[in-house]
């Protein structure tokens, strides 16, 4: 079978994104450029040539660009992809270009046209093109470029079937040169593409500009340093180059556009379009409207997600009842009801909430809403040493901090880049959830207030918001710190609104489930078993002494009311319990006891396990016939010292608090020391997090007590 490497390209809101899972459906992955830790979506899509020979295609969804000329990191990627004097290119690009800004995406267009690469322009969102009466000739801008051109409405999957049969036929390589690069540098030009052996001058002219971020050559006769003394050699100035080009190009393209483009009507935005604008966008208004979705949010997470909430908790206890009684006793039947089932519950029981979390962002950012959010709180991040890029970045540590602080990679000033990265964990991320919804429901009430609002739902969102503005906080006390004097400047374009497309926010939803239920799932379900393991087993006499007992009592009477009591006092004995009583006077004065501090310690590795932890801690030594979840086990825990229970207000609101701060995700550790070239910020960063949770705690907890 024949095998093709496509790679997509395109502005970024130009719906490229929307192409490309057009193309590969849900046959997608997720995984780092090589070298770089930027993700990128891969997909295969199967084609068929016009004899009917199957054909493989590997797609590669780029990151947004303008030009090939790389101010940020991401922009880095698709300069590598296509101008990687190793030879390493794709067999053909696809360029997404948005029909309403032509001109803007003909230039990048026309750049990857001079790099002689097989190249098919497709001019997306002709829907709105017709609309605002613009009438683009696509047989002569064919004629012009050299190239095919396909007009698409990608979100609704026009164009899609005309794509994949130019891609499975022959593309021809543009044999005219859209301007004569080479004639800006003629000497430097020509000895680059001889040595190298490079497809074309405009290949060898991109190199001499950006020849920094070449991470490799081929094997031949020069490398990089030769490539620099050669540039010095012939005082090859990139700034001046760029621009001469840039000008170039643009000049040609204007020509372009009056023979290929005309407008009937005049352009602007619908009426109702501006009038939405004018509340989503203003001082006041603006930010009434999103305090009001984030509350729809949290209501909906609780609200709708009850239901299948309490069908998932029932099903795993009723499973663990019924498991207990039917297997053989013995280490087996403990290892699979109190290890393996009991984290599995811990991880399941959340997928409802997960799943809602990401519709309503999925939502946001497919209806064009998340932009206007992004250019309102702008406003609000200046005051307080940050970037409107950061805006993006801080949004999206709703879902992970992990993929936002890699997306901090578009602020170019390093100061704000910092400090953005450095409070990005204090968003409450989408592994929160489970921690937040479970010490929720057991401190705070059902009933709703006036009838009709969430009282948990209230709480929820105001979690979310005190780490907002603790993020916001910590970025002003920083900004006094961090010394640069680099400064960035934030210009966005307000995309279009657009009704959501609802085949791709199922895949989203289905993605974010995914990575949640097995990423984090591995990592929950060994974590689960090793704790059993540890509870289940303990050192010297008295471990085995109080093992003893409880069997024998077991046996004797399962209802017994000193079962439970022999219980506790065995798992208190075992490795776990003894590796909690040590850390217990340190996080006593935040009203922890021995069993929330193994939670503490194992949810380093991922913040949800603490619900898995709990799980397998009070699932460690029951007996049959105890169907209960693990919330109600978790409420039914007595103080010892108070004789009242022990997860009462105070508790909760120090647990969730110390969560919202602490930064226990070593994901995260090791992307901020990967972003930041050491362990310096990395360092910095969990001391005053896990200082700032440890302070919040104290208080909460002292003052609630």
């Amino acid at each position: 079978m024949k095998k093709i490497k496509v790679a997509l390209i395109g502005n970024p809101n130009s719906g490229k994104s929307t192409l490309f899972n057009a193309l590969t459906g849900l046959s997608q992955k997720v995984a780092n450029f090589p070298g770089v830790t930027v993700e990128k979506k891969t997909g295969t899509c199967r084609l068929k040539t016009p004899e009917g020979e199957p054909v493989t295609a590997e797609c590669i969804d780029l990151p947004g660009t303008y030009s090939l000329y790389p101010k940020t990191i991401d922009e880095q990627i698709p300069f590598r992809s296509l101008c990687d004097p190793s030879g390493k290119v794709p067999d053909a690009v696809v360029v997404v270009a948005e029909g309403t800004n032509l001109k803007r995406s003909l230039f990048l267009c026309s750049q990857v046209i001079d790099l002689k690469i097989p190249v098919v322009l497709v001019v997306n969102m002709m829907d709105i093109v017709n609309y605002r009466g613009i009438r683009i000739d696509l047989l002569k801008l064919s004629e012009k470029l050299g190239v095919k051109v396909i007009p698409a409405i990608a979100r609704k999957g026009i164009g899609v079937k005309e794509l994949k049969e130019a891609l499975a036929g022959t593309l021809p390589v543009p044999e005219t040169e859209f301007i004569d690069t080479a004639g800006f540098a003629p000497l430097v030009v020509g000895t680059l593409r001889e040595k190298l052996g490079l497809k074309s001058n405009y290949a060898a002219f991109q190199l001499a500009n950006n020849v920094e971020f070449i991470t490799r050559f081929a094997p031949g006769e020069m490398g990089k340093q030769d490539v620099r003394d050669l540039l010095k050699q012939h005082q090859f100035d990139g700034t001046q180059q760029q621009a001469r080009e840039t000008l170039e190009r643009y000049k040609v393209i204007t020509l372009l556009m009056k023979e290929c483009v005309k407008t009937e009507t005049k352009q602007q935005r619908p009426f109702w379009s501006r009038r939405l604008d004018d509340i989503l966008t203003h001082r006041f208004w603006g930010y009434i409207v999103f305090l009001s979705v984030l509350f729809l949010i949290f209501q909906a997470i609780f609200s709708w997600a009850a239901y299948p909430m309490e069908f998932i908790d029932w099903t795993f206890a009723s499973a663990g009842g019924y498991l207990q009684e039917a297997l053989p006793e013995g280490v087996l039947n403990d290892l699979i009801v109190n290890g393996i089932l009991a984290g599995l519950a811990g991880i399941i029981i959340f997928i409802p909430q997960i799943a809602i979390l990401f519709a309503f962002i999925a939502l946001l950012e497919d209806t064009g809403y998340m932009a206007r959010v992004s250019f309102i709180m702008d406003r609000v991040m200046r005051r307080y040493g940050l970037s409107g890029r950061s805006v993006i970045p801080l949004i999206g540590g709703v879902a992970c901090a992990v993929p936002s602080i890699l997306s901090t990679r578009t602020i170019q000033s390093f100061k704000q880049r910092i400090i953005t990265i450095m409070v990005i964990p204090l968003m409450s991320c989408s592994a929160r959830l489970p921690v937040y919804t479970l010490i929720i429901s057991m401190i705070i009430p059902t009933d709703p207030v006036w009838g009709v609002i969430n009282r948990q739902g209230l709480v929820l969102m105001a979690m979310y918001l005190i780490g907002f503005f603790a993020a916001i906080g910590a970025a002003a006390f920083m900004k006094w710190f961090v010394r640069a004097r680099d400064r960035d400047f934030f210009v966005m374009e307000l995309p279009l609104y657009r009704v959501p497309r609802w085949r791709n926010l199922g895949m989203t939803i289905i993605e974010k489930v995914k990575i949640f239920l097995f990423d984090a799932g591995k990592i929950i379900i060994a974590i689960s078993i090793i704790l059993w393991f540890l509870s289940s087993r303990g050192p010297g006499e008295r471990y085995e002494s109080l093992k003893v007992q409880a069997e024998q009592l077991k046996a004797t009477d399962e209802s017994a009311p000193g079962l439970r009591e022999l219980q506790s006092l065995q798992l208190e004995a075992s490795y776990a319990g003894k590796m909690g009583k040590w850390m217990e006077p340190v996080i006593a004065p935040l009203g922890f006891d021995w069993k929330i501090g193994i939670a503490l310690v194992t949810s380093f590795a991922a913040r949800e396990v603490f619900v898995g932890t709990m799980s397998t801690i009070y699932s460690a030594g029951s007996h049959a016939g105890t169907e209960r979840t693990v919330r109600e086990k978790m409420m039914a825990e007595v103080n010892p010292v108070t004789g009242g229970p022990r997860y009462t207000v105070a508790v909760g609101w120090s647990l969730m608090l110390f969560y919202a701060f602490a930064l226990q995700c070593m994901s995260t550790i090791a992307v901020v020391r990967r972003e930041t070239g050491g362990w310096k910020w990395p360092a910095i960063q969990f001391v005053y997090l896990s200082a700032l949770a440890y302070l919040a705690s104290l208080l909460a907890y002292q003052g609630l007590s």
